[in-house]
């Protein structure tokens, strides 16, 4: 079967090739999925230039890709909760990386049946922004009534994060280029800011909530705005102990900078390290059938074309998901 794959680490044209692999074997607790459209995520091309490498070891090459969308053809013997013909979505986990392929296989666990009403292509963007979103906000007590801000409304995480707050009854503050503001408003946020226009600090302020999904100053800018009492939750901020274990990292302690500010206005801080989950899945299938999500996908892109879809995806101009179909 066909795949794509992270060959070597370096420029996006160098690192990744269309090349010829064995189609995968099912284990007990797997499904086989055949592929019928994948998403692309920042992680993905991040990996194949070498960005991650002290964090995730790979054993090039390695076929690339952690959301997908499918029919199932084949399943382990220890497999009750799917039955040949479903159509499914998911993130794969760590080590079954690799959905820009013709099939899949994946641990049933961390596998839902895809919303009804959406295409292959709209349900494969869903799962990796869907459930960083749905994680982060959880992490941090969303509740109805709460005030907060989400960076990078425009974003595959932002944009999900914008309607999953809504219908949670939240009031949404959120920032955004100019290009994207009418846009960002369609997706339901109360106040969409254009930071090339206005700077977010004097415009949300007193937050029970700041999403950082941007990082850097954001992260500890987030401390200026938030409220007494508040929670900054990040997905690319310092990790928290927690995240620290889950990432393998020994013998943690926060940044002194970022401990200082927590304790200064008693701030919760919490950091998202995704991990897939099968029930918050069977969630976003629900919102979607419901009309509370819509999916927002920016460009579709044959398989054939997978290289120029994650080149695309690295120049940061993509309103929506990026997706390629194998349909």
């Amino acid at each position: 079967m066909k795949a794509l794959q992270i060959v070597k680490y370096g420029e996006i044209t160098e690192s990744l090739s269309i090349n010829e692999i064995e189609k995968p074997t099912v284990q007990s607790k797997d499904i086989l999925v055949e592929v019928k459209a994948a998403s692309l995520n920042p992680i993905d091309y991040k990996m194949a230039q070498g960005h991650l490498k002290e964090l995730l070891d790979l054993d090039l090459p390695v076929t690339i890709g952690f959301d997908v969308s499918g029919v199932v053809v084949e399943k382990g013997n220890d497999v009750t909760s799917f039955e040949i013909g479903d159509e499914i979505y998911a993130r794969v986990p760590q080590e079954q990386m690799g959905t820009i392929a013709e099939f899949v296989t994946i641990n049933a666990d961390k596998v839902a049946k895809k919303p009804e009403n959406i295409s292959f292509e709209e349900a494969s963007g869903l799962p990796l922004t869907g459930l960083t979103a749905i994680q982060a906000l959880e992490k941090a007590g969303l509740k109805e009534d709460d005030r907060i801000l989400i960076h990078a409304g425009s974003g595959g995480v932002g944009s999900f994060a914008i309607q999953y707050a809504k219908a949670k009854g939240a009031i949404v503050y959120t920032t955004t280029s100019s290009k994207n503001v009418d846009w960002v408003k369609a997706l339901g946020a109360d106040r969409v800011i254009d930071y090339k226009e206005e700077d977010y600090k004097e415009v949300a302020n007193n937050l029970d909530i700041v999403f950082d999904t941007l990082g850097d100053d954001y992260t500890f800018d987030a401390f200026k705005i938030i409220k007494e009492g508040g929670v900054v939750t990040s997905i690319v901020g310092p990790p928290d102990e927690e995240s620290a274990k889950i990432m393998g990292i020994p013998d943690y302690n926060l940044p002194e900078q970022l401990s200082n500010l927590i304790e200064e206005k008693s701030i919760a801080y919490k950091h998202t390290w995704m991990q897939p989950n099968a029930a918050q899945l069977k969630e976003i299938k629900t919102m979607v059938e419901e009309g509370d999500i819509k999916p927002t996908v920016d460009l579709i892109y044959e398989f054939e074309d997978g290289i120029d879809a994650y080149e695309y995806l690295a120049t940061g101009r993509a309103e929506g998901k990026v997706i390629i179909s194998l349909s």
